[in-house]
């Protein structure tokens, strides 16, 4: 998969996807990361891919004609099955969705900033539009490096355990189990007798009734969907 990324600060999406599971990726060929600076498609020389908005009000805008530009210069070269406005106003993010987005071959992320890009590239460019919550952030990089690391460890080959990912909250719409370790005693707090049973059937019906009963007191919201 190749998710190419759009960014005004794209300073700010080194770190979260040159280290872990999301190198791993990449080292391994299952994911290509690539980051592109808006100012180089600038409408002038001083580098300027924002404008007052019309109509007045705080917050400066992203310019068309830079986005046009790199979406168009970026489509030359690769198909994308989905290009991506990651927004506070898009349809709120979940696994259901991450499941679906690893599936498909090519993504590309546009990152808003100040306050937000002009509604015509949503209008003729952006195919999906995402929000990982009700809340802003000063830019879209943060919810890009969101959406390329959750759907990045799903893809095959990525995680050392590949059924790993299956059991991970949120899946079917349940919170995982609690989950132990060494030592078996911890301040007088012991591992649950049937973890260490051996008995794999019992210890499976033991984490499905865990799961449902740590989603019914922590989102029962998921259990009415």
């Amino acid at each position: 998969m190749i998710i190419d990324i759009i960014s005004v600060l794209p300073e700010l999406l080194e770190s979260p996807l040159q280290h872990s599971i999301m190198k791993r990726a990449q080292e391994k060929g299952h994911l290509t990361v690539r980051v592109h600076a808006l100012r180089q498609w600038a409408v002038n020389e001083y580098g300027q891919i924002d404008d007052y908005q019309y109509g007045g009000g705080a917050g400066m805008v992203m310019m068309c004609e830079p986005l046009a530009k790199a979406i168009e210069a970026l489509q030359q070269h690769i198909r994308y099955d989905e290009i991506i406005y990651v927004t506070p106003d898009g349809e709120r993010y979940n696994q259901s969705a991450a499941n679906q987005l690893s599936l498909k071959g090519n993504l590309l992320i546009i990152c808003g900033h100040y306050k937000g890009i002009d509604d015509r590239i949503r209008q003729q460019y952006v195919t999906k539009e995402i929000s990982i919550g009700d809340y802003v952030l000063s830019g879209g990089e943060l919810a890009a490096a969101v959406l390329v690391d959750s759907i990045g460890r799903l893809l095959p080959g990525v995680l050392n355990d590949e059924t790993s990912a299956l059991f991970d909250s949120f899946q079917d719409n349940l919170l995982a189990p609690p989950v132990y370790t060494r030592p078996v005693d911890f301040n007088g707090m012991k591992v649950p007798d049937v973890l260490m049973s051996g008995d794999h059937k019992k210890i499976e019906e033991w984490r499905y009734e865990q799961s449902i009963q740590r989603t019914k007191q922590r989102r029962p919201d998921l259990l009415d969907e």
